[in-house]
């Protein structure tokens, strides 16, 4: 069978300004992976494949989530995604990454590290246990107002070409690859590439991503098996099976938003607008790739720096975990049902890894 996005839903707790506010809680969890949503004309329950209410933890999530499944069929040989997505503000980059108050000199507490931190303890630990040759290494980018670009090369970011290829499909030319063995290196490279990433502040969110984020992790392994070496009798030697490369990809994108519920103007609104394009973008191609196979049309992955780098998590050859995240506020009602209608069309789409 060809397996779908696996989307999961995760609903954050009401602000304390949205409490100030006296916004009413219109999103609820009634388990099973099952979302309700009442409100004045609307009453709604869908389905996922688990739903995290605002109680649940980060290690719940990480657990409850299938990521460790997903890490390990990234080091046999996968690629795999996990992107996040959803109003901004609704706890995306918290669930990836964690508070964003974290630096290499002010770690964050074990308890609030987010998917990816927890991914790479996972891998590493895999790594160990499995015996296996790994070379790691990692890229980051980010694309901002339809531009690439490097998150770790030194000096100030600049754009770098989108190419196609028959046997690599869509990739960034000249983009920097570092080499990593230890959680503190790897832990390291998000770190100082998130601080490079563009945020601003708006009405609904201090510190909103101005640009979606990408930081691939590449797996590339020989599995050693021991053999008796010739003519040296118990002597032994490894011997080298067969490679494998597999990805691990996270992605955050940038928050969906209404400019005249953000009060942005000038620089700012240009971003929304550009932010709100390439999502856009993103849902059509979600929306044609939902339809059965013989009745799909082109899927116009070249309509946006974002989907062509999606194209194969979307609906090529990878395995995708899809996780919305979700206000729970009365105020948010239309964005949330966007994205819950958004990740319903996603459940639909099958990929052949």
């Amino acid at each position: 069978r060809c397996p779908r996005p696996h989307p999961i839903f995760r609903v954050r707790p009401l602000t304390c300004t949205e409490t100030r506010r006296g916004d009413q809680q219109v999103v609820h969890s009634l388990g099973d992976g099952a979302v309700h949503v009442s409100a004045a004309r609307h009453d709604a329950t869908f389905g996922f494949s688990a739903v995290f209410d605002a109680g649940a933890s980060q290690e719940a999530v990480f657990e409850g989530s299938g990521m460790r499944q997903l890490v390990e069929l990234a080091m046999d040989g996968f690629s795999c995604t996990v992107f996040a997505f959803g109003q901004t503000g609704s706890g995306k980059t918290y669930t990836l990454m964690g508070p964003l108050a974290q630096s290499e000199a002010q770690p964050a507490s074990p308890a609030v590290l987010g998917l990816m931190q927890r991914s790479f303890t996972c891998l590493l630990e895999q790594s160990r246990s499995r015996g296996s040759d790994l070379a790691l290494s990692a890229s980051y980018l980010e694309i901002y107002n339809e531009q690439v670009r490097d998150l770790l090369s030194p000096g100030p970011p600049c754009a770098l070409p989108l190419r196609w290829s028959k046997t690599r499909g869509f990739y960034v030319e000249n983009q920097l690859s570092v080499e990593f063995e230890s959680l503190e290196a790897i832990v390291s490279l998000l770190l100082q590439g998130s601080q490079r990433r563009r945020t601003s502040a708006h009405a609904l969110n201090r510190h909103s991503s101005r640009s979606h984020a990408l930081l691939t992790i590449h797996i590339r392994s020989r599995a050693v098996r021991a053999r008796p070496a010739p003519g040296a009798g118990w002597g032994l030697r490894a011997h080298a099976g067969p490679s494998k490369q597999g990805t691990l990809c996270f992605v955050d994108l940038a928050g969906s938003e209404r400019v005249k519920e953000t009060g942005s103007s000038g620089e700012l609104s240009v971003e929304a607008n550009s932010i709100n394009r390439s999502l856009l973008a993103l849902g059509h191609c979600i929306s044609l790739l939902a339809k059965p196979r013989g009745k799909r049309t082109h899927i116009p992955y070249r309509d946006s720096k974002l989907t062509r780098l999606l194209a194969r998590s979307l609906g090529g050859s990878g395995i995708t975990l899809m996780v919305a995240c979700i206000s729970p506020s009365s105020r948010c009602l239309s964005e949330t049902l966007s994205t819950l209608h958004y990740a319903s069309r996603a459940r639909r789409v099958t990929t052949r890894p």
